[in-house]
């Protein structure tokens, strides 16, 4: 049993805390492609992410799929709609097999009040959304579709390596995925993509997408925008 210390929330708790907390959740396995978290629901249990992988994404007017984030073992879901009670804002699907810590609403507050650990990392968690909601706010607003894709290309190689050396995305960025993520289509990706591969920005290895440089990248977007 996966236990709840892989938990980014939990992780300044001890043994006893962790025991405490268990006590509080029930747990459950999604299969790959099972929807976890339906939108406008009214349901509001926090889902804790213990292996695997789930994907939250919305829906513009058109029926477009907007994907807003991917989240790992160690993340949680859905601690909004327990915090304000409204509905759920975004649907969250299963990636891979995924298996999750479910707090109701009740049970959320009553451990986000009994180990002020746990409520500050909610409040960071929060605010790293806050910010990651405004940096594609303003990439949106400013940024032409093929730049959007190259700055999402970007943002993961310099997660990888801050320095501006040489970074290998693993896996190779699914074009969908990414079209979901910049508001954009599958086929501008794959024209960028293309066009970055041919510039030697970019390139497939056997281990996934390789960024021979991520400060000339940088560069490049640079220059774009200019």
């Amino acid at each position: 049993m996966v236990k709840l210390s892989v938990v980014g929330i939990f992780a300044d708790l001890d043994e006893d805390a962790l025991a405490d907390v268990e006590r509080h959740i029930n747990r459950k396995t999604f299969a790959a492609g099972a929807q976890i978290i339906e939108p406008e629901a009214d349901s509001s249990d926090v889902y804790l992410i213990l292996s695997g992988r789930v994907r939250i994404v919305n829906y513009s007017l058109s029926g477009r799929e907007i994907t807003l984030e991917e989240i790992g073992a160690g993340g949680c879901v859905g601690q909004l709609s327990a915090i304000d009670g409204e509905p759920r804002s975004a649907c969250v699907f299963a990636v891979s097999n995924t298996d999750v810590g479910i707090l109701s609403p009740a049970n959320f507050e009553k451990v986000v009040k009994s180990h002020p650990s746990v409520a500050w990392n909610v409040i960071s968690e929060l605010a790293r959304i806050v910010r990651t909601s405004t940096r594609r706010i303003v990439d949106v607003s400013t940024l032409g579709a093929n730049e959007r894709v190259v700055a999402e290309i970007l943002r993961r190689a310099q997660e990888i390596c801050p320095d501006g050396g040489a970074a290998t995305l693993s896996p190779v960025p699914v074009h969908s995925e990414v079209a979901g993520r910049v508001s954009t289509s599958r086929e501008t990706v794959a024209r960028v993509m293309g066009s970055l591969g041919r510039k030697g920005l970019v390139s497939k290895i056997d281990t996934g997408l390789y960024v021979p440089d991520v400060r000339r990248l940088e560069e490049f977007l640079s220059e774009s925008i200019h």
